[in-house]
């Protein structure tokens, strides 16, 4: 291959290339954040790029070897990836602007040198998936693996002869060291999973001589990760059993975790090591084809001209790279003012407080509390907030909260009204959190209260009463549903095609009555229409809506 064939190929791709970096710069910073912030825990996303370029170092001579005339195809390819980074961009949508990234470390090679030259980016492309933030994305799995971590630690606490129970995530003993451990998010296991799957597909990138094995290895790396969560688990409840709580949840909760990637570690090698026991070697890798003649541009013609597939490709991604980086930021709307009402007529009005201890986290409302703002189980200061709203939700959240209980019937709700922020975790689906605090979600039913949807679940609590829960989402262009999925599609389509960032709001009503021992149940039809009569006061002028 001449030098000309070289520079006039290499030369437009540098041009791309450096357009590229400029028009993914936010999505850079963003991730700089991400990777440093504590509830992703995400430190290992730094080392995934310098791993994706070392590989590429590894194939440089391949690089030249398998270098070919430009392509078409790999300019169409990258259409779609320039649409969903372009969208990503516009919406403040960090994963699309990552997966558009990822899909155009591919597509772009495969335009400017063939399909065979991309294919040595796409194991190195593939791998930046490790950077994607999921682990506050997927919180219905975190939410499992912290159920699933916290039971199988509790039954072999229970082998072991320490005394212990079960409250959804958090497991509790009264024994002669007490102690009160909730596996929360951080400890659900996805975060160390994630770090050990990257590390596991590096490893076997490197050792493993086929595909099938490589696979094999990093399917592993999932059962190894969840087992050394749990044995981590185990430990802390133990320590803190046979010594006390405080050194348990201080110094040996922060360093237990290096040592049982230590241990994770190990485990992955000793699979490594069996599974390379398996099948037969071969002899070596079957030699790639040779180009055909007609796949090959002619060295003399190139240095002279440029290449129609080089000129437009690299004046179509350059102008989209260009116009992605210079994006104006989103007009982020006023958030509403939601004011719950203070009276409401035939009933008793007060606010809820809630204890900041891990320990205790009790609640009581201002009733209970007769004007005190201390905690009537340990004592603590008592906030407006749960301890969970107040470190895991954007400090741009507003929450308000009142309980409203009926003289007559008996019948309690608990108003939870939540503006979001700019950022989207600002609000989640109530089913995602009811299961980490130990209820059983039994069915649910929508309604309509004038044009206002709601979803209503039913709730089994351990003490066998039954309550449930309604909700409904609305935002300030008026949209109103009960649908989390048309809440998500609607918000990102306001962020990312107007480049708007509405301000939605959730509200939430928690029933229960003590009527009976049975609680309150949606096939009940009276307990149905207490529950549409108190939306009714609600929304009907109690509730305000406004302008901040």
């Amino acid at each position: 291959m001449s030098i000309n064939f070289k520079l006039g190929r290499f030369v437009p791709l540098l041009v791309v290339v450096l357009c590229m970096l400029y028009g993914f710069a936010n999505m850079f910073v963003r991730l700089s954040y991400i990777f440093n912030d504590k509830m992703e825990d995400m430190s290992f996303g730094w080392y995934v790029p310098i791993f994706s370029l070392y590989v590429l170092w590894t194939q440089r001579r391949e690089l030249v070897n398998v270098a070919a005339r430009p392509s078409w195809g790999g300019l169409l390819a990258s259409i779609p990836f320039c649409i969903i980074a372009l969208l990503g961009s516009r919406g403040l949508q960090v994963r699309f602007e990552q997966i558009g990234f990822i899909g155009l470390c591919v597509t772009i090679p495969w335009t400017f040198f063939g399909w065979r030259f991309a294919r040595c980016f796409f194991f190195p492309a593939v791998y930046l998936l490790f950077t994607i933030p999921l682990s506050t994305f997927l919180d219905a799995v975190t939410i499992y693996l912290r159920l699933l971590a916290s039971s199988t630690a509790l039954s072999l606490l229970h082998g072991f002869g320490i005394d212990a129970v079960q409250n959804g995530t958090a497991i509790i003993s009264n024994g002669m060291h007490p102690f009160s451990i909730d596996v929360a998010e951080p400890c659900s296991g996805l975060r160390s999973l994630f770090a050990l799957m990257a590390l596991t597909a590096a490893y076997a990138w490197f050792n493993l001589p086929t595909w099938g094995k490589r696979f094999a290895l990093f399917a592993s790396s999932i059962p190894i990760a969840v087992l050394g969560n749990v044995i981590r688990i185990i430990s802390i409840c133990i320590v803190a059993a046979s010594s006390n709580e405080k050194f348990a949840l201080g110094f040996y909760h922060d360093y237990s975790g290096y040592i049982v990637f230590i241990f994770a570690i190990i485990s992955m090698l000793g699979v490594s090591n069996l599974i390379s026991r398996f099948g037969k070697e071969r002899g070596g890798a079957k030699a790639d084809k040779d180009e055909k003649e007609e796949d090959c541009e002619n060295p003399k013609d190139f240095g002279k001209t440029l290449s129609p597939v080089v000129l437009v490709s690299t004046i179509v991604l350059c102008a989209v790279f260009v116009f992605q980086g210079s994006t104006p930021a989103p007009e982020i709307t006023q958030p509403p003012k939601i004011v719950l009402p203070e009276k409401m007529k035939g009933m008793s009005v007060s606010d809820v407080f809630y204890c900041h201890k891990e320990q205790c986290s009790a609640s009581f409302t201002s009733t209970q509390l007769e004007g005190s703002r201390t905690c009537l189980v340990c004592g603590g200061e008592m906030f407006n907030i749960s301890l969970g709203e107040k470190t895991v939700l954007p400090s741009d959240t507003v929450i308000s909260r009142k309980m409203y209980e009926d003289y007559a019937t008996t019948y309690r709700y608990c108003v939870s009204s939540v503006v979001g922020g700019v950022n989207k975790s600002s609000i989640h689906r109530p089913e995602l959190c009811l299961p980490a605090q130990g209820f059983l979600m039994k069915e649910s039913i929508d309604i309509k209260v004038g044009e206002r949807p709601f979803r209503v679940i039913q709730i089994l609590h351990k003490n066998g009463m039954s309550s449930f829960l309604a909700y409904t989402f609305f935002n300030q262009a008026g949209v109103n549903t009960s649908s989390h999925t048309y809440r998500i599609f609607t918000d990102t389509w306001d962020r990312s095609v107007l480049n708007r960032v509405d301000r939605w709001v959730m509200i939430t009503i928690r029933v229960t009555s003590h009527l009976s021992n049975r609680g309150v149940e949606i096939s009940n039809p009276e307990d149905i229409k207490q529950l549409t009569g108190f939306l009714e006061k609600l929304f009907d002028g109690e509730l305000k809506e406004g302008e901040l």
